[in-house]
């Protein structure tokens, strides 16, 4: 059972053990994507911290809040402030529409939260 998100520590946790239980595996097309998704984010024609405002976007886009989750805090640790992340959601929600409104909740919760702990 996924731990409640409200609970960031918890979400961490449980992010990282199930992360490694999966890299554990050895199934190799798993590993093969998990890998190829830690590459996405690195630096390339785009740097890393644009590339992951723009997974926070896609994320909030496609309403996954684990996604959305992920992303504000690697956009908080790489130096965004609170006035681009609001911005970048902004453009989610053009996007996606009236149903990201309670994914955007969601991540001002969870960019206060972050903030304060």
């Amino acid at each position: 059972m996924t731990p409640d998100i409200d609970d960031i520590k918890k979400a961490r946790e449980y992010r990282e053990r199930m992360n490694k239980r999966i890299e554990e595996s050895g199934h190799k097309p798993i590993q093969r994507f998990f890998a190829l998704d830690r590459r996405t984010y690195m630096d390339g024609a785009l740097d890393t911290k644009t590339k992951e405002l723009l997974g926070l976007v896609a994320s909030t886009t496609l309403r996954c809040n684990d996604c959305i989750f992920y992303h504000l805090e690697r956009c908080i640790e790489l130096g965004y402030t609170d006035e681009e992340l609001y911005d970048a959601l902004n453009v989610a929600m053009m996007v996606g529409g009236s149903i990201i409104i309670p994914h955007l909740r969601f991540a001002f919760d969870k960019i206060d939260q972050l903030r304060e702990g």
